[in-house]
């Protein structure tokens, strides 16, 4: 067994991509017996204290079926009428199902542009980071029916619209990005395929499966081409997403998600799919913070709050916080410093510098009363905050 599937029984934060011809057994109904088996399999690792995301095609097959369409429509209007009928039903079955084992589950609906603004790609991992501290699986989703870069995206791969709208924008990219956001330790992208080839297995029988792979580069990208008929994606997309994950510390496995328990088996060390390891590790994000050289402005702390920081990993409430020095907004990086003007950290902040300085030394609780707003009760959450 390869050092990086040992390693994959110690993966804590995981997000898990279900391809359309996962979720679905015809690119419209449901696959229940398949897909009830997955979401057990999620159910018992988040009873087991790993963090499951989840990350689910399927919205536009289920509204075709409710709306008695036989043909994947063309128009890019009827896709986006689709993809809101169908994902109701889509999040109505996670609930369910995985109320079934005890589990809750939220809805997150994402835009590619959620994830590429500095403040709203920072909410949203607020939001998510809070409902993983909370025991709730979150379900996350392209948001079809505002955002038309994944049906365009597919439209491209089928040869209806021109190159020139190329973009990210399947959840192959969705889950790369939200996996990077998360700091997980593992991507898990299941799909029709057992993984990556060295040639199509459908022409060539000396094809064999590459089960460990440390980089994305040109060569590896050239094994993979085409896209899926009823999604949007192919393994050129998903080799994509695992470069961009990768590339950020995060590993990527690439599966077969009708294979039995698939779940359980490759997170025990067993030899299925590919996985991408890449040369970058966990951690890619503090080292980011803690070197950058944005940095903004400082918090100035007194002791008490430098011994929650480092002794019980607290986040950074505004009690603690003494002085303010620059001007800086919502989102920004800025440094943690001692009395004496040592620097302890960096962090990303949750305040503009205005509302900092009304904050110094008061409780959390006084937050509304001063700003007129709450967003968060920390000026920097623990998340955001790499220490010294």
């Amino acid at each position: 067994m390869s050092l990086g599937r040992r390693n994959l029984r110690d993966a804590h934060r995981i997000v898990v991509k279900l391809g359309t011809h996962v979720v679905t057994k015809d690119g419209v109904s449901l696959a229940l017996d398949r897909l009830n088996g997955l979401v057990a399999s999620m159910a018992g690792l988040r009873r087991a204290g790993r963090e499951i995301v989840i990350v689910s095609s399927g919205a536009v097959g289920l509204g075709m079926q409710v709306l008695g369409l036989k043909e994947r429509p063309r128009s890019l209007g009827l896709r986006q009428a689709c993809a809101a009928v169908g994902q109701g039903h889509l999040m109505a079955y996670y609930t369910q199902a995985l109320g079934v084992s005890g589990m809750k589950a939220a809805q997150v609906l994402l835009t590619q542009e959620d994830l590429g603004d500095r403040d709203r790609a920072l909410c949203v991992r607020t939001t998510l980071m809070r409902l993983l501290e909370l025991g709730v699986v979150p379900v996350l989703n392209e948001n079809d029916s505002v955002s038309v870069k994944e049906l365009v995206e597919h439209q491209r791969r089928q040869g209806s619209a021109s190159p020139a709208t190329a973009v990210f924008g399947d959840n192959d990219g969705l889950s790369a990005r939200v996996a990077v956001s998360l700091d997980a330790d593992l991507l898990v992208l299941l799909t029709n395929v057992p993984g990556l080839y060295t040639a199509n297995p459908q022409h060539d029988r000396d094809a064999r499966r590459l089960s460990d792979v440390t980089e994305v580069d040109d060569a590896l990208l050239a094994l993979a081409s085409g896209g899926s008929s009823g999604g949007t994606g192919g393994m050129t997309s998903k080799l994509e997403a695992a470069r961009l994950a990768t590339g950020e510390g995060t590993a990527v496995l690439i599966a077969d998600g009708a294979e039995p328990s698939v779940l359980d088996r490759a997170l025990d060390g067993e030899d299925l799919g590919t996985l991408i390891t890449g040369t970058e590790t966990r951690g890619a994000r503090w080292r980011r913070i803690a070197v950058s050289e944005r940095r903004r402005g400082a918090l100035i702390v007194n002791e008490g709050a430098l011994r929650a920081l480092t002794a019980r990993k607290a986040s950074l409430l505004p009690i603690g916080v003494v002085a303010v020095d620059g001007q800086f907004e919502e989102g920004d990086l800025v440094e943690v410093r001692d009395g004496s003007g040592r620097v302890h950290g960096r962090g990303l902040v949750n305040y503009g510098s205005d509302a900092c300085r009304s904050l110094c030394g008061k409780q959390s609780d006084e937050i509304e009363a001063i700003l007129g707003w709450r967003g968060y009760d920390a000026l920097i959450t623990r998340d955001n905050l790499a220490l010294a």
